[in-house]
């Protein structure tokens, strides 16, 4: 048993993580040659985020579900490296929407260099991810053009705010899908799809992908709260004092709407107010973390984990679905 990828993953097969392994190395020489341009300036803001790690989760996505057809097949790399390109440029431009200082345990390229350099260095990315989109098809580019509408749309919907009337809870889950689920759905689909498996295991491991991204961005949310350490890529309590919504949050503002209660109106007025000063921002945590909100948190990322399990019941029995399986198991286990 092997430890492979995100979260400690493990790998029970040899020929299994030497494939997996092989597919990573592979994506990530491309994705240093993606970020190479003429201009060293451009190369180095580019590779910022490339360099500093994560956890590239998507392109192991897409390594696992080619596993259902020809993983050696031409595309299977390329595609890994679009999605992986894909995310690495939202994460500049989300960083300037936050006026975040640090991502991946670095300064943020918009700390280091600027708004302005950090916006167009995603906007880079974006160029390179469609170049490389290009040779795999008309069918790929509008996939990812489809995926790439749903994430800006998550985006500009999450800036927005739900609509008078719209459950908060529910506009935000509609949110993460576009943000976070769409584009680890077009990893399972991509790994499927190039790897020639059939039309049935393309849409099932497209359905995995979109519940897993959810699952996956539920449990950030917690550990945004639950977690003592860096094991997010940020400082914990980061999301809150930075005034964005999150689903422990948004449970506390239900529960106080619905049930009056003293104590939690308090915490929505703690948390209305200014978690810039230090002082409120601890205050905020401690109250957050002792609140049954978390735990409702935590059962809805179990949830999605487990809905993205159940779809994987029609696949063959093999080491590529138990890594699946795994991998809904090791999300659920990151939010506690």
């Amino acid at each position: 048993m092997t430890v492979v990828g995100p979260f400690g993953l493990s790998v029970r097969d040899q020929a299994l993580e030497a494939d997996v392994q092989t597919g990573l190395a592979a994506v990530e020489a491309g994705l240093l040659d993606a970020t190479k341009s003429e201009v060293p300036f451009i190369t180095e803001a580019a590779r910022h985020l490339v360099r500093a790690g994560g956890k590239r989760f998507r392109p192991l996505l897409v390594m696992l579900a080619s596993q259902f057809g020809d993983p050696y097949a031409p595309g299977v790399v390329p595609s890994a490296v679009v999605v992986e390109l894909t995310h690495l440029a939202t994460l500049y431009h989300d960083d300037v929407m936050d006026e975040a200082d640090v991502r991946r345990g670095v300064d943020s390229a918009n700390a280091r260099w600027g708004n302005s350099v950090a916006v167009l260095t995603g906007d880079f990315l974006f160029a390179r991810a469609s170049h490389i989109l290009a040779d795999l098809g008309p069918e790929a580019v509008r996939i990812q053009a489809e995926a790439f509408e749903r994430l800006v749309t998550g985006q500009i919907l999450e800036t927005a705010g739900p609509r008078d009337g719209r459950d908060p809870v529910e506009h935000y889950l509609d949110v993460i899908g576009g943000k976070t689920g769409s584009l680890i759905a077009v990893s399972g689909r991509f790994g499927a799809m190039m790897s020639g498996a059939d039309e049935g295991v393309v849409d099932i491991l497209t359905q995995y992908g979109e519940r897993l991204g959810v699952a996956f961005q539920l449990a950030d949310d917690v550990l945004d709260i639950a977690s003592d350490s860096h094991e997010s890529g940020k400082t914990p309590g980061t999301d809150l004092r930075e005034g964005i919504p999150t689903l422990p949050v948004l449970h506390v503002r239900a529960q106080a709407e619905a049930e009056g209660r003293a104590e939690d109106l308090e915490l929505v007025a703690l948390l209305d107010g200014d978690l810039t000063d230090d002082d409120r921002h601890a205050e905020a945590l401690r109250l957050l973390r002792a609140h049954p909100a978390l735990e409702q948190a935590r059962r809805d990322t179990v949830r999605y984990a487990q809905e993205a399990r159940a779809m994987l019941a029609p696949l063959p029995d093999c080491y590529a679905k138990a890594a699946l399986e795994e991998l809904c198991d090791a999300v659920v286990h990151r939010a506690g």
